[in-house]
């Protein structure tokens, strides 16, 4: 793909390197500079302070990733009988 391609097609170009292609942006016809996703940033250590004299480091996923369990739990009625 050509600059001038690339320039039109910017956010969709980015959505494929982050999907793992690799995308090569081509200059006057010749290969020019390959687009390829960033290294992932390393996850913090949320360190509650309540806990801090126990030396116990929380992930952050366990405050912000998706629980399936409570999920399931949210699609069943609270009381089966009152449907």
């Amino acid at each position: 793909m050509n600059i001038a391609e690339a320039k039109a097609h910017l956010s969709e170009l980015v959505a494929r390197a982050e999907a793992g292609e690799e995308v090569v942006i081509a200059r006057k016809g010749k290969p020019a500079v390959k687009l390829v996703a960033a290294e992932p940033r390393h996850k913090r250590q949320v360190r509650l302070g309540v806990w801090e004299h126990l030396n116990i480091d929380v992930p952050d996923g366990v405050f912000f990733d998706p629980d399936p369990e409570l999920e399931a739990l949210m699609d069943t009625p609270i009381d089966p009988d009152a449907r």
